[in-house]
């Protein structure tokens, strides 16, 4: 009987797919309007902030955060897909791995 090594043969699963494209512009974009209702928030606060007679150190906050927002939204945004983990598998040669033990059954006639 001629043994053959095996070779370890890289997997591909469906697992190690990446997400399709269209989620994950949908995500990008709902991040975005996230920040830029947060933005429209620090502008409209700094506004009634400043009416109302606030602290000019809390104005100040209000308006850099609705300044430098877009800036930021628009770099995380563009930034690239998310990265995925990858699915991992055993060793087949592990001393978990559970093994085929005896022969397979046949259909006998």
């Amino acid at each position: 009987m001629k043994v053959i090594p095996r070779r370890h043969a890289e997997v591909y699963t469906v697992t190690d797919a990446p997400k399709p494209m269209s989620e994950d512009i949908g995500y990008r974009q709902r991040r975005y309007l996230i920040s830029m209702g947060i933005r429209t928030g620090c502008f409209l606060g700094a506004v009634f902030a400043g009416a109302l007679g606030a602290p000019l150190w809390a104005v100040g906050l209000l308006v850099v955060g609705a300044v430098f927002l877009p800036y930021i939204s628009v770099i995380v945004a563009n930034g690239g897909r998310e990265p995925q983990p990858s699915a991992r598998f055993d060793d087949p040669d592990s001393p978990h791995h559970k093994g085929i033990s005896g022969q397979r059954p046949e259909i006998g006639s």
